[in-house]
């Protein structure tokens, strides 16, 4: 009846009209306290504040508890309920008690919906599909089809439902690429060792991480001197020496001995915390088409105003409120977003993580890739080539020698030289003591030689005498793109080893991919000299390479060829690649990459390799493909309905049925994209896809 339809929006007016008092009475009351509290400062402000400050770093902020569960299931309940109630009203029983829980019903249910049409209509003067479906529901109590108005409060909450449950399934899927920090730390309490959960972890308590434990936090070390493996979040290859006074950071892994932690950060403080944003980020935005559909819907707003005005003269009241109830919004923000969401989850599956879903869109125009050579094209570990002798050594005794005091360290050259030495079956002879200066070199010493192994800086900090020779073979090794690693016996070098960096071996395969998929261009951009440039771009078949390239000089080049016409997809790793990666259409680096690298790229490759690339351009397509498909599933209804209501005189069943219809339809088909993740998900998930959370 047209009063309980009165009673319903007098009551949220009443409620709205009573939050804006109370607001204005709670921002009198606060600017009255600010101002008594500027005229009087207590003497001892000074030493309150002082405790109050060693309050709060002695606290940590409690967990909130996700209750969107529970608001999604209370929610249906009670649309349940209403539903059930508006059944018995309009078809067995209708008595004063049941009206009034009826109508409290309604007004429970709609309440959302009632504040996102206000808001659509006050702040930004627009008829939007929530005031249309709000409408619906008021103009169907208002004459009597209580059932109908509960139905549609259910397929609202249905909506919201599928969305919330995406949602959330998209972020802990992309949540779950990335490594965890441990559950559990050790913290210092009373010069006693005591295992607590990570979120009761609080400001300037000591942590205590062993050999091989993820450090939990960001801190100072205070106590103990270790070697860190600081990778995934900085993209360094070779290990960090740490001391006392040396910060370190959560997500780094401790290769040797214990250290002592004072707590600077924690929780959502802390260097990798971000990675919340970035996921919210990475559902929020919206893609064109997406935008497009949705822009649609409500311009279509006001014009279904008018048709329903036209069937209320011509077939009635039900044929008014069955175009009304025509009304696509719904169906295509629901349908559209939840295609999005689902190419995320279905990228994250692949190993791909993607911080802004605009990218699809974008990455169907790209016709240009370029790659950074060094971290990118390249592997992290380089290979042995020549070993080239100075002295009297062989070179299976300076590859023994370097092997043997390089085998206890982790880091990447270390381990080319090592795995260079078992391969060749070089036995390694047993070091009797060895020092280790970060960035420099190793000192050993077997069978009573001093063995030194490191670059030409540790060669000359020991006061070693780098011969003419020695400099013109490092000389052309560094053209060729290549480096030398010294090897001195007893203070004189008598050899050194060739690393050369080493190929992605999946790089041929993907750079054919790319050609089957029409890229025009693609091209090498190197900080490196000509000859290994060229000689990079010769093997891999590339059309165009560029050398001796400056962090702006790759920023240009990117320029450039956008004045072209081109549309350039940059891939890289570095922090000389930062500009270029701003100025690109699409940015991507992997996981590993430097940190700012991996903060600035729109999207980062989690296995750490390029094997993804082939896999994102199909997305790109597929997920357009589905999308324009959705669009069209959501709207073939519409003309349906609006035919049979002028022509056929349809009543709200036929209507709700099409409605229906459209409505999961366009959900079914934006769920296409996840069919097949349990029968051909990628290996991914399952292998070396999850990574230590990263900034």
């Amino acid at each position: 009846m047209m009063r309980e339809a009165a009673i319903l929006l007098a009551a949220y007016s009443g409620m709205r009209l009573v939050e804006k008092f109370n607001a204005i009475l709670k921002k009198n009351s606060d600017s009255k306290a600010q101002s008594a509290d500027s005229k009087a400062q207590p003497a001892d402000s000074k030493a309150q504040s002082a405790e109050l400050d060693l309050e709060d770093n002695k606290t940590t902020v409690p967990a909130v508890k996700n209750n969107s569960d529970i608001q999604i299931r209370h929610q249906f309940v009670t649309n349940c309920a209403s539903m059930g109630v508006s059944l018995l009203r309009q078809f067995v029983y209708s008595s004063p008690q049941i009206v009034m829980l009826n109508i409290g019903l309604y007004f429970y249910n709609s309440l959302p919906h009632l504040k996102e049409a206000e808001e659509s209509l006050v702040n930004e003067k627009r008829i939007s599909g929530q005031l249309l479906d709000i409408i619906t529901v008021v103009v169907s109590i208002s004459i009597n089809q209580y059932f109908i108005a509960s139905f549609l409060e259910m397929v609202f909450c249905i909506s919201a439902n599928i969305n919330d449950r995406t949602m959330k399934k998209s972020k802990d899927k992309l949540a779950n690429i990335f490594g965890q920090l441990p559950r559990d730390v050790w913290v210092l309490r009373n010069s006693v060792e005591v295992s607590v959960p990570l979120e009761e972890v609080q400001l300037n308590d000591i942590v205590v991480v062993n050999t091989g434990e993820v450090i939990p936090v960001d801190g100072v070390i205070i106590k103990g001197e270790s070697t860190v493996d600081q990778h995934a979040l900085t993209g360094e290859s070779q290990p960090a020496e740490k001391s006392v006074n040396d910060k370190v950071f959560a997500s780094t892994t401790v290769l040797t001995a214990q250290i002592h932690i004072r707590v600077e950060k924690t929780g959502k403080d802390t260097t990798v915390a971000n990675i919340g944003q970035i996921l919210d980020n990475t559902t929020g935005f919206k893609t064109m088409t997406q935008l497009k559909g949705e822009q649609w819907a409500d311009k279509s707003a006001l014009p279904q105003v008018g048709l329903t005005g036209l069937a209320l003269m011509l077939v009635g009241r039900i044929g008014g409120i069955a175009i009304l109830y025509s009304n696509f919004g719904y169906r295509i923000k629901l349908s559209t977003r939840l295609c999005t969401l689902n190419h995320l989850t279905l990228a994250s599956y692949k190993g791909i993580l993607i911080k802004d879903g605009r990218v699809f869109e974008s990455m169907r125009g790209i016709d240009t890739v370029l790659f950074d050579k060094t971290g990118t094209l390249t592997q992290d570990q380089p290979e042995v080539g020549k070993i080239i002798i100075f002295g009297d050594y062989s070179p299976d005794d300076i590859l023994a020698y370097a092997g043997a005091a390089e085998c206890k360290l982790a880091h990447p050259i270390a381990k080319a030289i090592v795995q260079q030495a078992i391969s060749s079956n070089v036995s390694l002879p047993d070091i009797d003591d060895a020092s280790y200066q970060i960035g420099y070199g190793i000192r050993v010493v077997i069978k009573n030689k001093v063995i030194k192994v490191g670059s030409s800086r540790f060669m000359t900090t020991e006061g070693i005498v780098i011969q003419e020779i020695i400099k013109k073979a490092m000389d052309d090794i560094h053209a060729q793109g290549g480096s030398l690693v010294m090897v001195a016996i007893n203070d004189k070098i008598e050899g050194a080893i060739e690393l050369q960096p080493t190929l992605r071996p999946e790089i041929k395969t993907i750079i054919s991919g790319l050609r089957q998929r029409g890229i025009k261009h693609m091209a090498i951009v190197s900080g490196d000299h000509k000859h290994p440039t060229r000689k990079f771009a010769a093997e891999l078949g590339m059309d165009d390479y560029y050398y001796e390239t400056l962090p702006e000089d790759k920023a240009k080049i990117v320029e450039k060829l956008q004045q072209e016409g081109r549309s350039v997809c940059f891939i890289g790793d570095g922090v000389n690649d930062a500009v270029a990666m701003k100025k690109a259409t699409v940015s991507i680096s992997l996981r590993g990459a430097t940190c700012i690298a991996t903060d600035l790229a729109q999207v980062v490759f989690m296995d750490g390799t390029l094997s993804c690339l082939c896999d994102l351009f199909d997305l790109a397509n597929d997920m357009n493909y589905e999308m324009k498909k959705n669009l069209i599933v959501s709207i073939i209804p519409i003309p349906a309905i609006i035919a049979g209501v002028f022509f056929f005189h349809f009543g709200m069943f036929p209507v709700i049925l099409l409605n229906q219809l459209g409505f999961w339809g366009g959900i079914g088909t934006a769920m296409l994209p996840l069919k097949n993740i349990n029968t051909d998900r990628s290996d991914a998930e399952d292998s070396d896809c999850k990574i230590t959370a990263k900034s």
